[in-house]
């Protein structure tokens, strides 16, 4: 290295001798490029002792590490020479010692596994020995069986036994050689499948002779046999035709006794004929079913359902096809789909102008029409017959429905034997598929969603004719009401009972068809026919409007407006209890009595199939809520009328007259002497403030008494809300008009009135209504703080643009500065 520096120098200082020019030397790691001066020939100098240094650091640690390096190496060589020697060793006792040994169990592993094959074989043959002597066991008993001694359970259970063993042993050469004997010549093959055909043939004969002869026990002992002969499809097939013949035999006594008598024009007769059908089918599956199970094995009953569903579907097609023309069914539907509902379309048609006077709802000439128009109605369709139609059509539909489920119970019972899962409920497609639950959907299901909805808007439409107001109605409090609250229109309480019959039935029917078509129109009825006759009427009939400009609307007229408002009120509240029984037994009560009623109504047990039950409830609260929905809309707009064309002509003079007596305008002049007025009078002060609130209380009775002892709980809260809000506003309008000419004693006078009139609005426990005067409390609140609660008010406002600080405040900060202003002349 010292060589390397050296020689490193003396380029260096050969290089800046004058008249050499320094030259790059490629791949030189002591480059002198740029190198111009003294120093920066020290400044290369000093890197390349730097770099000097780090090469002799890591030599230096080169070095001492070779040290271990040759300890680790000696280490390693000692045991190498060890290890050598032991492997010598090992080497030499494997090869002298375990060889032998090693020989010695290889043989004896082969030999054990040549005696394990060969005593395989040996049982291999000892078994097909057993199986070829039990094989000539069951062959001979069969011949013996079926010969002089005609033991045919016998006979059945030798081949029942022959089944067991394979084929290959039976027809394998050494079974031929071993098993015919003088007395069975035959191979066992043939011998066994001609004894069977045989034997099936007898049994067949039998089983029919013991069918026709009524006798039980022997169709019982015949049926139990085909199985053992291996003959399950026909003993089935014949065991199915038999019960067929039994249900078709029941089925045709049923009808032809009523039908040969009166019976058949009584209103359920073919319901209860179809119900018999049910009921013979199911007592079948009920009661064989375990025996059927028992001899062929699990899901055999479905075969023999599918069976008899196909002669259910004969019958139940006989029935329905009978009573379908017996009632009549297509001319009914003919004329229900031309009803014209007359008086439905006249009512919605433009009224044609009065010719005097103001109209009334129960004049002699519209009572006239409304009876020819009935009385034209009446001629064409019966509603009765078509309502005791409807009845018998629900017990079908019913009847139906508790069949399919008693089906697909049994069939989830064959498909689950043995195994643990959980498996929904589902309706078997030789159900869905048959003819009888075709027929029933074609005669039945659509004939009962056209007649509900006819006889839904028929129900109507007669509810409006026969339509009678409350009597005793009066706007006078002294005048005793003669009715009992609530008060409507008879027309309510009539569609509302059609409407729970309605849901009623078309729920007790179990069938999802019906939901889907009778519940949405029920909807459509009752928006379009039941609030759109009573939109009408609000309309056209009863509306509030005054004859005289400034004077208010006669006394009938606001009466009959009102009673309209409660009709769709409680129309709502009705659809609510009809509906909500349901939805509350599907979605689980709490109580006792709502458990009791739950289970009575629970539509899970109306409608047990996957998914059924929550569509069911959907469409029901689909139907409360457009219900409530439209209606709410409509007594909005009805109360808001009330409030424009009866309450609000009488409000302001009503607050007038309040105000007439009190004086907070107090000029700057007379500040003193109102000033001492006010502290040397305070009773004066009290007298004046019960004046105003007696006024106000008086005037607010008279204009809200009237209408509240009128409308609906629900209904007057709705007015008294659209009041006070308008109230609220006019009091605000009228306090900020004492801008800048009320002293601090006319501001605690005012704060007082206005407290007053709050409470007289909102007596009766209607404290949430405060909320619509907190603007106006407020404003009174803040003109009569001292300066501190002020200052501190101030103080914890942090920006001009906050509409609620900590304080609950409904003003923003500029109201309250503008409130604050209000007061001209405060006291010091």
């Amino acid at each position: 290295l010292s060589m390397f520096h050296q020689a490193q120098r003396d380029t260096i200082t050969q290089t800046l001798q004058p008249g050499n020019v320094l030259k790059r030397q490629p791949n030189s790691p002591w480059q002198v490029e740029g190198v111009v001066s003294l120093a920066d020939v020290q400044a290369k100098m000093d890197e390349l002792h730097q770099q000097e240094a780090s090469v002799t650091e890591r030599l230096n640690a080169l070095v001492a590490s070779q040290t271990e390096l040759k300890r680790s190496l000696a280490r390693l060589d000692i045991s190498r020479a060890n290890l050598g020697s032991q492997a010598v060793s090992a080497c030499s006792i494997g090869n002298t010692m375990l060889s032998n040994a090693a020989i010695t169990a290889k043989r004896i592993s082969a030999a054990v596994t040549r005696l394990d094959l060969e005593q395989a074989r040996v049982k291999d043959t000892l078994h097909i020995v057993d199986q070829v002597a039990e094989l000539k066991t069951c062959v001979l008993g069969v011949a013996g069986s079926m010969g002089a001694a005609q033991d045919w359970e016998a006979a059945a259970t030798y081949l029942n036994r022959a089944s067991k063993i394979p084929p290959e042993v039976i027809k394998g050469s050494f079974a031929e050689e071993i098993v015919p004997t003088s007395e069975v010549p035959d191979p066992p093959q043939t011998t066994l499948e001609q004894a069977a055909e045989s034997l099936q043939g007898l049994f067949l004969r039998e089983f029919q002779r013991a069918a026709a002869e009524n006798n039980g026990s022997k169709v019982t002992r015949f049926f139990k046999l085909f199985p053992l002969i291996g003959k399950s499809d026909v003993g089935l097939d014949v065991y199915g035709r038999y019960v067929c013949q039994g249900v078709a035999a029941r089925a045709r006594s049923n009808l032809n006794a009523g039908t040969a008598g009166s019976q058949a024009t009584e209103g359920f007769f073919y319901a209860n004929a179809l119900t018999k059908l049910f009921e013979h089918v199911a007592q079948i599956v009920e009661h064989h079913g375990g025996l059927v199970e028992l001899h062929y094995g699990a899901g055999s009953m479905v075969r023999v359902l599918e069976r008899l569903q196909s002669e259910a579907d004969v019958q139940g097609g006989i029935i329905i096809d009978t009573w379908s023309d017996e009632r009549s069914i297509d001319r009914k539907l003919t004329d229900i789909r031309s009803y014209a509902f007359t008086f439905l379309v006249q009512s919605f048609l433009p009224a044609p102008p009065a010719r005097s006077g103001t109209p009334r709802a129960g004049s002699p000439n519209k009572r006239s029409a409304s009876r020819d128009s009935r009385r034209q109605d009446d001629e064409g369709i019966d509603t009765k017959e078509i309502d005791t139609l409807l009845s018998e059509m629900t017990a079908m539909a019913a009847r139906w429905s508790l069949y399919r489920r008693f089906i697909a119970l049994q069939c989830k019972q064959e498909s689950m034997h043995g195994k643990m899962e959980h498996q929904v409920l589902k309706v078997p497609s030789f159900i869905t598929s048959s003819a009888l639950n075709q027929k029933i959907t074609d005669r039945v299901i659509s004939p009962i969603n056209a007649m509900t909805t006819f006889l839904l808007r028929r129900s109507v439409e007669r509810a409006f004719q026969l339509d009678e107001q409350p009597s005793g109605l009066s706007l006078n409090p002294a005048k005793p009401l003669h009715s009992n609250a609530p008060y409507i229109s008879s027309a309510v309480d009539d569609v509302m009972y059609i409407v729970n019959q309605v849901v009623e039935r078309s729920l007790a029917t179990s069938q999802r068809s019906v939901v889907s078509s009778v519940l949405p129109s029920l909807t459509r009825v009752l928006d379009s026919d039941f609030i759109g006759m009573i939109q009408r009427k609000m309309r056209d009939e009863s509306y509030p409007k005054a004859a005289i400009q400034g004077a208010l609307p006669p006394e009938n007229t606001i009466i009959a407006f009102l009673v309209l408002i409660n009709d769709l009120d409680i129309g709502c509240d009705y659809v609510r209890r009809v509906v909500q029984p349901w939805i509350e037994g599907y979605h689980g009560s709490n109580s006792h009595e709502e458990k009791a009623e739950a289970s009575l109504k629970s539509l899970h047990s109306l409608y047990p199939f996957e998914g059924d039950a929550s569509y069911a409830a959907n469409v029901l609260r689909s139907l409360q809520q457009t219900f409530e929905a439209k209606a709410s809309e409509l007594v909005s707009d009805g109360i808001y009328v009330v409030f424009k064309n009866v309450i609000k002509p009488r409000l302001r003079p009503l607050l007038s007259d309040a105000f007439r007596d009190i004086d907070q305008q107090i000029n700057g002049e007379g500040n003193a002497e109102a000033g001492g007025l006010v502290e040397d009078d305070d009773e004066s002060d009290t007298a004046a403030n019960e004046r105003a609130q007696h006024h106000f209380q008086r005037g607010w009775d008279a204009l809200t008494q009237p209408i509240a002892r009128i409308l609906t709980n629900g209904n007057f809260e709705r007015l008294l809300t659209t009041v006070i809000s308008y109230l609220a506003d006019v009091l605000e309008k009228r306090i900020w008009s004492y801008y800048g000419r009320i002293n601090d004693y006319g501001a605690i006078r005012l704060e007082r009135d206005i407290a007053g009139l709050v409470n007289i609005v909102v007596r009766g426990s209607r404290y949430g209504l405060r909320d619509a005067f907190a603007r106006c409390t407020q404003i009174c609140l803040i003109m009569n703080m001292e300066e501190d609660e002020w200052a501190e008010t101030q103080g914890s406002t942090t920006s001009a643009a906050d509409v609620v600080d900590d304080a609950g405040w409904v003003l923003d900060a500029d109201e309250r500065v503008r409130a604050r202003a209000m007061v001209q002349v405060r006291k010091p």
